[in-house]
């Protein structure tokens, strides 16, 4: 009990260390402004996008092509870029250029850039 306890504690201490750099998984001054400051509201956006994110990863792999994935890809963009998610948001515009140029796109990104920020979120939410 107690490791788990220092692992989480550490966990959440590079959290919020990674949470004031260019490189952090949400930009949470960003989400800050959208909130207004607003600590519970931050943590409900947090927990809503970690979950809805997850979901439209999943649904992508599913749909693998066309217009439901454009669909999926274009949810994922919009939440992503509504909390600061960056790297998912980057990851997201490199999968539709592709989709448009090719027919298809390579998922790998935007997945690890969503479990990226979901485990970053999940520290925060756990602090």
């Amino acid at each position: 009990m107690m490791q788990a306890t220092a692992r989480q504690l550490d966990g959440t201490a590079q959290a919020a260390e990674r949470a004031g750099t260019p490189d952090a998984p949400v930009d949470l001054v960003h989400l800050a402004r959208h909130t207004l400051g607003n600590r519970e509201l931050e943590r409900e956006v947090l927990r809503l996008f970690s979950r809805q994110a997850r979901m439209m990863t999943e649904r992508m792999r599913e749909a693998c092509e066309g217009e439901a994935l454009e669909r999926c890809l274009h949810t994922l963009l919009g939440s992503a870029r509504g909390i600061g998610a960056w790297k998912v948001a980057e990851a997201v515009e490199q999968a539709q250029q592709a989709l448009r140029e090719t027919g298809s796109a390579d998922l790998v990104a935007v997945s690890a850039a969503v479990a990226e920020s979901a485990d970053f979120i999940e520290i925060l939410l756990d602090a």
